[in-house]
């Protein structure tokens, strides 16, 4: 059954503006960590200011992100990525795809947090899959695969279609569209996660006949607010409960030129 519903952090109000001006980078994650009730340590703490330097380095030569400040990374990049926590259980040992993982958010943030979980991230950018594979390595994170690939093209090999137990989306797309990239890739009772701005309940509206082809089904629209971040944020959970027909996805660029109604 659907649910819409809000995970607010308390302290909200109390925590913007002047406070965040006030601490570093690494205070500002462990304190927004903690807001979000998510457990970590001082090796995880280094392993995200190493991820936010090495960004900041690769955006010099190549057009990684526009958010370039280490606090605006750990704001609107790392905590926005880590709220999936505060909305989804993810079971231990998952194995999750990050689709259109661009930069790496939210799939390595995730990873990080939960190092447990078996991580693919499918880019179809040379230039950003390339920032994921010396980012694997820099920061010598286990079980990730970097798959420099369409995600069209992915899902449509045979291996990968139900072999996953969840998929996470941040990239600017339409629900209908990272549905038809995702939901094939997940097993039934698995879960497609997407990160929304303003106007996702309107969104989900739209694509639910999508969704419901794809065999999925909305089971939450949840309201977050990160730390510190002054926006409106869902996070739209799809449980899979039916085999996706094998014609989804559609060939490269047909699911954003005509997308599932």
């Amino acid at each position: 059954m659907l649910r819409l519903s809000s995970s607010i952090s308390n302290s909200f109000q109390e925590t913007t503006g002047p406070i965040m001006s006030n601490m570093t980078p690494s205070e500002l994650l462990a304190k927004g960590a903690a807001e979000l009730h998510i457990p970590h340590n001082e090796s995880q703490l280094r392993l995200f200011m190493a991820y936010a330097h090495e960004l900041a380095r690769w955006n010099e030569r190549f057009n990684l992100t526009s958010i370039t400040d280490e606090c605006d990374i750990v704001v609107k990049h790392f905590l926005d990525s880590l709220a999936i926590f505060s909305v989804v259980d993810i079971p231990l040992g998952c194995s999750t795809v990050d689709i259109g993982a661009g930069a790496g958010f939210p799939g390595v943030p995730i990873k990080i947090v939960r190092p447990d979980i078996l991580l693919t991230l499918v880019e179809s950018s040379q230039k950003k899959a390339g920032f994921l594979t010396h980012l694997v390595g820099q920061l010598e994170l286990p079980n990730v695969v970097v798959v420099a690939e369409r995600a069209e093209d992915f899902g449509r090999i045979k291996e990968n279609r139900g072999h996953f137990c969840c998929a996470v989306s941040r990239a600017v797309a339409d629900l209908a569209v990272l549905a038809e990239y995702a939901l094939p890739l997940v097993k039934e009772g698995g879960r497609f996660v997407s990160y929304k701005a303003k106007g996702a309940p309107e969104e989900v509206e739209r694509a639910s006949g999508a969704i419901n082809l794809l065999g999925g089904c909305v089971e939450e629209i949840a309201k977050v607010v990160v730390p510190f971040l002054n926006a409106e944020r869902y996070l739209i959970s799809i449980k899979k409960v039916a085999q996706s027909p094998q014609a989804y996805p559609r060939k490269a660029g047909t699911p954003a030129k005509k997308p599932l109604v």
